[in-house]
Formats: structure tokens, C-alpha cells, sequence
């Protein structure tokens, strides 16, 4: 995917950032997992970003979720 990256910024900061920021995941995401977490990310980009083809969720410096598009089709 090719995209402005202040274009693609405003996207996550409006869809994801502002909907979680100071709020309980638990409220979004039952079991909020790094990997449904993700899940739940992918889902509210999609639309927004079609050429979306991964994402990763970091947990900590050494620790990190990927979900491809192509892992999709093996929910």
C-alpha cells in the first residue's frame, strides 16, 4: 500500500488512538489479548485503508502480535 503517511496518521490517530486512548480495553475487546486486540484494530482500518496488508501490535520492546491479510481467511 502506497499512502500519505499524515494521511494514513490521521486515519489511526481518529479510528484507533482517539477511540481507546484512556478508556478500558475490556470495554472494546472481550478478552483483550495483544492478537484480538489486533483483530479488533484490523477491523476498524479496513475500510479506510484498502491496501492494508499488516499490522503490529508491539507489547513491549521484545514482544509483538503480526496479522497479515492473509491470515484472515484462517480465523
Amino acid at each position: 500500500m502506497v499512502e500519505d503517511f499524515e494521511t494514513v496518521e490521521g486515519i489511526v490517530r481518529e479510528r484507533i488512538v482517539d477511540a481507546l486512548d484512556h478508556r478500558n480495553l475490556n470495554d472494546f475487546i472481550e478478552n483483550p489479548t495483544a492478537e484480538r486486540t489486533l483483530l479488533w484494530i484490523w477491523k476498524q482500518l479496513e475500510d479506510a485503508l484498502r491496501g492494508l496488508d499488516e499490522l503490529t501490535l508491539w507489547e513491549t520492546s521484545t514482544a509483538c502480535a503480526v496479522l497479515r491479510k492473509s491470515d484472515l481467511g484462517r480465523r
